[in-house]
């Protein structure tokens, strides 16, 4: 018996109750909620002594507004608000909605931002000192058991002041300027607890109908260091998950005559790979990699002498690696030099049969031997790419401009 009420104890203890709203455990410490009118991107990031607050403080949709929702923290303002918002009603409109149906309104903070730039702050009176806010066009900044007002007086200015990147001084993605924000709250001294998690939301119209909106989507919900690891995870999903969106944005930009911002962009979506060959220039793989991207003609980039100099570096630093024997192949065959150098290396990553890339680089031989004017050999090996790879539509396209050219 003693046993089962030491059970209900603690479960007891675990368990908000309204009537006992004093104790409830405040989330969110401090964030900001954002909108960039110039990409029509919205965003959200916070960072707390509290286990997982992504999960229950970051609301995003595109096209409608950005909400964060912390102190005696009510998740139900997410979505609620952004139903609000998108039926018309104002940041503090919808602030007024949210506060009016709730139960203990004076435990709660939240800030909004709209499509329009219109924001909101709204502080509750019980949520722990110091508390507070500031918004104006395009952002909204809250905290509280922060160390001072100082906290969300820097975030502001970070957010307004960080004009760049570390790599693109010209301009700063949402998701750089909302991180900045985070790390100058916390140079001025952050949650007055400690630190434990931290969290990052961009969201952006999808361009297809398999995509979400979903831009940057990063988590660390357990860390003594979550905006260091914050940090790390976004420079990782930067490499991964941005290169080839902002590649095509850029392209997209390029065939609407705006020149400086297609090069912003490119810059933007090279700058994770430039890095480590800066840190590191006899990094064969960092060398490779950036010469690979340099070399494609699918976004334009085509910065050739640039890329076979990369190229030829990672060849001689690891003359037996797939990468840098892939990448200096691929520049050979898109420059039309030394085309009979590329086919022997292709040759020998064809018969290296790794998993799922033969056919890549069998691909790539049929346009070696296309350019050096070997129509025949070229269809004969794009065939069988195209035989074994039906749904492939670009080998499709290539072996179709290989017969075109093909004499009667």
């Amino acid at each position: 018996m003693r046993k089962v009420v030491v059970v209900w104890a603690i479960v007891l203890a675990l368990v908000p109750v309204l009537h006992g709203a004093d104790k409830l455990r405040p989330t969110g410490t401090y964030s900001i909620a954002a909108f960039d009118p110039a990409t029509g991107d919205f965003g959200v990031a916070v960072q707390s002594d509290y286990f997982a607050v992504g999960a229950v403080d970051v609301f995003a949709k595109a096209g409608v507004g950005a909400i964060a929702t912390q102190c005696g923290q009510n998740s139900t303002y997410g979505p609620r608000g952004l139903e609000l918002l998108e039926k018309g009603l104002s940041p503090e409109q919808v602030v007024a909605e949210l506060i009016k149906a709730e139960k203990i309104p004076d435990w709660r903070q939240v800030g909004v931002v709209d499509a329009h730039g219109r924001s909101f702050v709204y502080t509750g009176k019980k949520c722990p000192e110091w508390k507070g806010g500031r918004y104006g066009p395009n952002y909204a900044v809250q905290g509280d058991i922060v160390a001072g007002e100082a906290v969300v007086v820097n975030m502001e200015k970070a957010f307004l002041n960080t004009a760049g990147t570390r790599d693109v001084p010209e301009a700063a993605p949402l998701a750089e300027r909302l991180l900045a924000a985070l790390d100058a709250a916390e140079a001025a001294g952050g949650d007055r607890r400690g630190r434990q998690a931290a969290a990052l939301l961009v969201v952006r119209k999808p361009t297809r109908d398999d995509e979400l909106d979903r831009y940057v989507d990063l988590r660390v919900d357990d860390n003594p260091e979550p905006l260091k690891e914050l940090r790390r995870i976004y420079d990782l999903w930067e490499r991964i998950n941005l290169t080839q969106p902002r590649l095509k944005h850029a392209q997209d930009l390029a065939r609407a005559g705006k020149a400086d911002e297609a090069r912003i962009e490119r810059e933007r979506a090279l700058a994770p790979f430039e890095r480590p060959v800066r840190a590191n220039p006899n990094d064969a793989q960092a060398l490779s990699t950036l010469a690979d991207y340099l070399a494609m003609p699918v976004f334009g980039i085509n910065d050739l002498p640039r890329a076979l100099e990369l190229a030829e570096r990672a060849v001689k630093l690891a003359p037996n690696d797939i990468g840098p024997m892939d990448a200096l192949a691929k520049v050979l065959v898109y420059s039309n030099l030394d085309l009979d150098r590329a086919i022997g290396l292709l040759e020998r990553l064809i018969k290296l049969d790794l998993e799922g890339g033969p056919d890549d680089y069998r691909d790539l031989e049929a346009e070696a031997y296309f350019r050096k004017g070997n129509v025949a050999k070229a269809i004969e090996i794009e065939t069988g790419v195209v035989q074994r790879n039906p749904d492939w539509s670009d080998a499709a396209e290539s072996l179709k401009r290989f017969k075109a050219a093909q004499k009667p």
